[in-house]
């Protein structure tokens, strides 16, 4: 007959015990990590009341006549650089006296996200070589909407199914188109899919 033992606890070292009823560590030296509260909500600010803007700051671009002549001669050097690189359905919106930020806006599309890269590249080098740099750029090099920013310009650029989605000129329904020379190439055919009525 075979007398079995009985189990024998096992022996804790000196240390061991220690590190337990310490509370900062756990097993054999090693750091507890200690849990993090979550933030305590913050009280939320009192929204400040708007103030008015000055009184001396114009609402609109001021009009002036040889300053509207040079933004028209911009805005169809804009138009005419998107043309050369097969920008298609352009329009140019007058907002002279409307709008505080530009004296015109232009609308291009292309027909691919390279194309709109393209025509936003092509503007902005033809702008340069009459000694204009845009201001800012918004867009570049995702293909799908480019802003150009030249101060009295903005065009917009845009991969041609996106710019219907977005429809800028309704924004500007009321204000006047200038009327332009349009290639009949720069003119998508109503019924194609992508085209515009």
């Amino acid at each position: 007959m075979t007398t079995r033992k009985a189990p024998t606890k096992k022996k804790t070292s000196k240390h061991h015990l220690t590190a337990k009823t310490a509370g900062n560590t756990v097993g054999r030296g090693k750091k507890k990590v200690a849990r993090k509260e979550p933030p305590k909500s913050k009280p939320k600010p009192k929204p400040r009341p708007r103030r008015a803007p000055p009184a001396d700051l114009p609402t609109v671009r001021p009009v002036d006549e040889k300053g509207r002549r040079d933004s028209l001669a911009n805005a169809k050097a804009v138009i005419a650089a998107a043309l050369d690189k097969k920008a298609v359905e352009p329009i140019l919106i007058d907002v002279c006296g409307r709008a505080s930020y530009a004296d015109f806006i232009a609308v291009v599309s292309g027909r691919s996200d390279r194309q709109v890269d393209a025509i936003a590249e092509g503007v902005c080098e033809a702008m340069a070589t009459r000694g204009r740099r845009p201001i800012g750029r918004e867009g570049v090099r995702n293909g799908r909407w480019v802003l150009i920013d030249f101060g009295d310009v903005v065009m917009h650029v845009f991969y041609h199914p996106l710019r219907e989605v977005f429809d800028i000129e309704s924004l500007w329904i009321d204000a006047p188109r200038v009327k332009l020379q349009i290639p009949a190439e720069a003119r998508i055919e109503s019924g194609g899919g992508t085209g515009r009525s």
